[in-house]
């Protein structure tokens, strides 16, 4: 199945998603609230309806799990060999501040793991992608771009921007000790896992809740790179279409 996916076609379906979303992001517009209080705008429904109608279009075999869906109960999806994964807007809030730090994110999964990735920053017009066994990319550019050959004497951890946990502070106090220097960035959405990806930060620790499609596709670019999504507390392998979607504490490095 992974052979017959074009890339370009995802990356080119992201690409239209970002411009719609542009065209919503540079004029005044209207926030909702979903049930557990999200921000949800007409750019993320937009977003969503161009993504999911394009790739049903494309790859009808392949079904969907998309953050702005109903998602199929486990008892079915379980059951799936590959699926999309997607979140149309990663980084609502930074969109709503117009921070420019939002992502529209497809990922393609393969019964627990992301095979393939793309990830779009319009507002940045930075396009990362990846595909099982060719490697990652931004705009074109084999990742990663740089390497930090001395960790012990400095580091760089990147945290979320609007939802910096204590433990994960904690956690970045600790790692501080085992270097000379250490810097911490701080960023929104999915842009923290491709920072680890390209190199621009070692180490993105996430000790505090995401859901899958928040992280799949960014993922499958983070693995494409050579680095690794681990869980926090046993070290294993970030995995995806869990009966919950809510991934566990994970550290990218």
């Amino acid at each position: 199945m992974l052979n017959k996916i074009d890339l370009e076609v995802i990356v080119a379906i992201a690409k239209e998603a970002g411009d719609a979303i542009m065209e919503i992001y540079n004029q005044d517009f209207k926030i909702d609230y979903k049930d557990d209080k999200s921000p949800l705008t007409e750019a993320d429904t937009k977003s969503n309806k161009i993504i999911c109608e394009a790739l049903e279009k494309a790859y009808p075999e392949i079904p969907l799990l998309s953050e702005e869906n109903k998602a199929e109960i486990y008892e079915v999806r379980k059951n799936w060999e590959y699926l999309w994964l997607i979140d149309p807007i990663d980084g609502t809030k930074e969109f709503i501040k117009k921070n420019g730090e939002f992502t529209v994110n497809i990922a393609l999964i393969h019964k627990d793991t992301p095979v393939l990735g793309v990830v779009y920053a319009p507002a940045l017009k930075d396009i990362y992608k990846a595909k099982k066994g060719d490697g990652a990319f931004k705009n074109g550019q084999k990742l990663p771009l740089t390497v930090n050959e001395t960790p012990e004497k400095s580091l760089s951890v990147v945290a979320s921007k609007s939802h910096l946990s204590e433990e994960t502070q904690a956690f970045i106090d600790e790692i501080a000790k085992s270097t000379e220097s250490i810097e911490q960035v701080s960023k929104g959405s999915s842009l923290k896992l491709v920072m680890v990806a390209e190199g621009s930060a070692d180490i993105y620790p996430r000790l505090a809740p995401t859901m899958e499609w928040d992280t799949a596709a960014a993922d499958a670019v983070v693995r494409e790179s050579g680095k690794m999504t681990y869980q926090f507390k046993n070290d294993a392998h970030v995995v995806y279409n869990k009966e919950n979607l809510l991934n566990p504490w994970f550290i990218v490095k």
